[in-house]
């Protein structure tokens, strides 16, 4: 199967799904709660935002325009139509692009927010290609596929070493993207591991409802066995691995 024909089944099988990867409203509220350094009035972006749970949330938040980049017109279409019946259309800019080669002005954002699409570029390469964007002392809050343990080949057990190395190879411990993003100028003010239950009650149970409705090609089909097998090794080590939300400020 094509690359092509592989994103366009996953698309199609996260069509009408809140969330396109695990990810907690209340657990992001209590991130965004936590940033106090940022202007009254931030300059705000979120980059791979999917649908838009996330960037519904910052323009709710905030009350101020969050510029929402995905490369997906058929996310960007939901998270529209979400904006509208939210009554928070005036708050949300969406934008169809390449959040890896965005053109936008020098220190332009005071808060890049990213859940789940750093690890497309790579978590250190999206930090580099993203740190010109923000401005002095702004503030980027970015989740990372992360292992929750320092020695991985004695801690781990093979088959998930396996997996993440065929699906994710430069998929690094979290004092790794610790060091990735220094060597990125960025200071690390903290980080918040995802809990278990966003995974399952927010992403993987509504991901397994819509397997059972949609309509089945090869190319869905496929991406379904893949997704089956992420699910099942999510169940068995997820004590050893999962999503870190590093909060970073520029040096």
């Amino acid at each position: 199967m094509s690359q092509t024909d592989d994103r366009a089944a996953l698309i199609e099988l996260h069509r009408g799904l809140e969330r396109q990867g695990p990810g907690d409203a209340h657990f992001s509220s209590k991130i965004l709660s936590n940033l106090t350094s940022l202007p009254p009035k931030p300059r705000i972006a979120d980059l791979g935002c999917g649908a838009g749970a996330g960037a519904l949330l910052l323009a709710k938040h905030y009350q101020r325009e969050v510029l929402a980049v995905d490369s997906s017109s058929v996310f960007l279409e939901e998270l529209t139509a979400r904006a509208k019946q939210a009554d928070l259309e005036h708050w949300i800019t969406p934008i169809q692009a390449d959040m890896g080669k965005l053109e936008w002005p020098v220190a332009s954002i005071d808060l890049l927010w990213s859940e789940g699409a750093a690890y497309h570029l790579g978590f250190e390469q999206a930090l580099k290609r993203w740190r010109p964007l923000l401005a002095p002392n702004g503030i980027a809050v970015v989740s990372e596929l992360s292992w929750f343990t320092e020695d991985v080949p004695k801690d781990v057990p093979e088959s998930a070493i396996a997996y993440w190395q065929n699906a994710y190879p430069t998929m690094g411990t979290e004092a790794e993207n610790r060091a990735r993003a220094s060597r990125s100028d960025f200071t690390v003010l903290s980080t918040y591991r995802l809990p278990n239950r966003a995974w399952w009650l927010n992403y993987y149970e509504p991901l397994r409802h819509r397997m059972q409705q949609i309509e089945i090609t090869p190319a869905i089909q496929f991406v379904i066995d893949e997704t089956e097998t992420e699910i099942e090794l999510f169940e068995r080590f997820s004590d050893f691995y999962g999503y870190t939300f590093y909060v970073l400020q520029v040096v």
